[in-house]
């Protein structure tokens, strides 16, 4: 499976927030064998947000946008979804009787101030998409055309995706290798793993460490197995992070 990630805001863009969310959704996901093939950080212009969409879901198995929903001016996300594929805005009884249920415990939460929402435009979906109900906030999410539309802040994201999560899965799998090898001296061997097993490996510097971590992905246990195999016997390598002075030497 092939996912896409977008992740919506201009505070994204101008450093204000750090995007923790496309950190969390692509490790989530690769841990359920998907391949995470793009991440993709746009502004609040529900043109962009549109054309995105509509060219990221003709293109990959299903795709991620998080962020800009809401009621605030620059929450656009919803509606440049339903304007990827042509569709009205509408709410349904499910979002709108879960918006309601979850403004009547905010109200009791905080009896001294007055919430005003407009219950209709915060229930709002793209017409005929399923509802994603929020049980950490307000603002619910869909699913249209392969598309799931999920909040930004990161503790609703996280409760609306580990509602769907069994909807992603792959037969990505990957093993983790440690040396203290210099990349350059490993070169050759990495390159012949590859060519060998059918496998891609990623080499990673840790300073901190004083390590390469080594990332061996395959589609196939058994190819992924003997890759592994391989450089172990192979590179000065371990399956355990190793500790050692990289000297004058190191990269």
């Amino acid at each position: 499976m092939d996912v896409a990630l977008i992740t919506v805001g201009d505070e994204l863009l101008s450093g204000d927030t750090v995007n923790t969310n496309a950190n969390w959704l692509a490790a989530e996901l690769s841990d359920r064998g998907v391949a995470v093939r793009r991440i993709l950080s746009i502004p609040d212009d529900r043109a962009v947000i549109a054309k995105r969409v509509s060219e990221y879901a003709a293109a990959f198995d299903a795709v991620i946008v998080t962020g800009g929903l809401g009621g605030t001016p620059d929450d656009v996300t919803m509606e440049a979804v339903a304007d990827a594929f042509d569709r009205e805005m509408a709410p349904t009884d499910l979002t709108r009787e879960a918006v309601g249920r979850r403004l009547a415990e905010i109200r009791d939460r905080i009896p001294d101030r007055e919430v005003d929402v407009d219950v209709e435009a915060e229930a709002a979906i793209p017409a005929g998409s399923r509802p994603l109900l929020n049980e950490a906030g307000l603002a619910p999410g869909c699913v249209v055309e392969g598309v799931y539309v999920m909040p930004g802040i990161p503790s609703e994201l996280k409760a609306m995706f580990d509602a769907v999560a069994d909807e992603f899965s792959g037969d990505r799998c990957s093993r983790f290798l440690y040396t203290v090898e210099p990349e350059s001296n490993i070169i050759p061997a990495l390159t012949e793993s590859m060519e060998r097993f059918d496998v891609a490996v990623g080499c990673y510097p840790d300073r901190e460490a004083d390590h390469n971590r080594l990332k061996v992905t395959a589609t196939d246990d058994e190819a992924l197995a003997g890759a592994a195999e391989w450089l172990l016997a192979n590179v000065d390598a371990s399956e355990t992070p190793v500790r050692r002075g990289w000297g004058d030497g190191g990269e």
